[in-house]
């Protein structure tokens, strides 16, 4: 296994090998407060580029398999040092994709483990490389009757956070992906547990999860973990499946202390779906405000997702948005939308294709769109 995780050091390393990139403003640091509760600068120090790499779509093939491999290489070598997957995604092909591009890159000294930020999730019950003929048979004989997972703490039948599932799934992410530590290590959709338990069951699972996770932490095996999320952040408070960022918070304070290491929050963030930037539906210290500006004082990083919507934003947008952010291609112009938005670090476009890859690193070149340009997209 490859030791090591994303350092300071070592992201300045990979910016600096990308002097165009980095002179346009591609790399960043997380827009955090220091007065945020946690007592060290966590993720604050390093230097992540403004684009990532997501592996949510495609088939389990052996094909895809090979061009996920491919568009790593290619991410990685182009400028791109956030890799995205989850353990469920492809069941577990994304994350051994992955782990052989890191593995190649490492081993021929290409680069070095320090300068890439690995993020992977846990919480969907996951299939091993394929769907079994009888998924309900398998994952009872891999889960239940293992005694990974206690029937009573699965949710929709699908959905499990408790601390022996977690950590079953963080070591099976840690042998796909071939890493010693894992940087970014998120729940996935936790909200989707709201729907078939108490709020205050919900809160005693998330806080176990997260002592789970800290304990993981002491031990080396993550850097950081999160919560990687759909709606929870995007809608009212009154809808179902709403969270409040500050509570979380609260209970990862309550589950590590004042050094806890809940430090980043994905969440989708594209022009179809900007409420972490328009919606005030986070109460902190007495203001409403939108999750971004939540996050920043609370000292969470927030990674946006589905940057192209699953392809949706790659083509016809109205003339007003093209002309306001200036890209030449509508794709181009979805991505720039979304790296551009103050408080996101980083924006996850899936490409599952090198050729894709190298089509957007295109982007990372030009400076991110001015801040009032920006927000006129936002005005009537």
């Amino acid at each position: 296994m490859i030791r090591g995780f994303a350092t300071s050091e070592g992201t300045a390393r990979y910016r600096d090998r990308f002097p165009r990139a980095r002179d346009a403003g591609h790399f960043r640091r997380p827009d955090i407060s220091p007065a945020s509760g946690a007592e060290d600068s966590g993720p604050g120090d390093l230097w992540l580029s403004s684009i990532g790499l997501g592996t949510y779509l495609g088939d389990p093939t052996p094909e895809v398999d090979r061009s996920y491999t491919e568009a790593a290489l290619a991410a990685m070598r182009g400028g791109i040092n956030v890799l995205d997957a989850a353990i469920n995604y492809r069941h577990q092909r994304s994350e051994r994709n992955l782990g052989a591009a890191l593995k190649q890159l490492v081993e021929s000294g290409e680069l070095s483990r320090d300068e890439i930020l690995v993020c992977t999730k846990a919480g969907y019950l996951s299939f091993d490389g394929d769907m079994p003929g009888d998924p309900r048979a398998y994952l009872m004989r891999e889960y239940i009757e293992r005694g990974i997972v206690d029937p009573a703490e699965l949710a929709g039948g699908m959905h499990c956070m408790s601390p022996n599932y977690l950590h079953n799934q963080l070591e099976r992410s840690r042998a796909n992906l071939g890493l010693e530590t894992i940087d970014v290590f998120y729940v996935h959709n936790p909200e989707s547990q709201l729907s078939s338990v108490a709020p205050d069951v919900f809160e005693e699972r998330l806080r176990r999860a997260f002592q789970a996770l800290e304990e993981s932490v002491k031990a080396g095996k993550i850097r950081y973990y999160g919560t990687a999320t759909w709606n929870a952040y995007r809608v009212p408070p009154a809808q179902p499946g709403y969270m409040s960022l500050e509570r979380v918070v609260t209970i990862a304070r309550e589950a590590g202390g004042s050094r806890h290491h809940f430090r980043f929050v994905q969440l989708p963030f594209n022009l179809g779906m900007p409420e972490a930037y328009g919606l005030r539906n986070q109460r902190l210290n007495g203001d409403q405000l939108p999750l971004l500006d939540a996050a920043r004082r609370l000292g969470v990083a927030v990674v946006g997702s589905a940057t192209l919507h699953q392809g949706a934003l790659a083509a016809g947008l109205p003339e007003f948005i093209t002309k306001r952010l200036g890209m030449p291609r509508d794709w181009e112009n979805a991505i720039q939308f979304a790296r551009s938005a103050p408080g996101v670090v980083t924006a996850l476009v899936g490409m599952s294709d090198p050729r894709h890859v190298r089509a957007n690193l295109a982007v990372v070149t030009c400076p991110p769109a001015a801040l009032d340009d920006w927000k006129t997209l936002f005005q009537r």
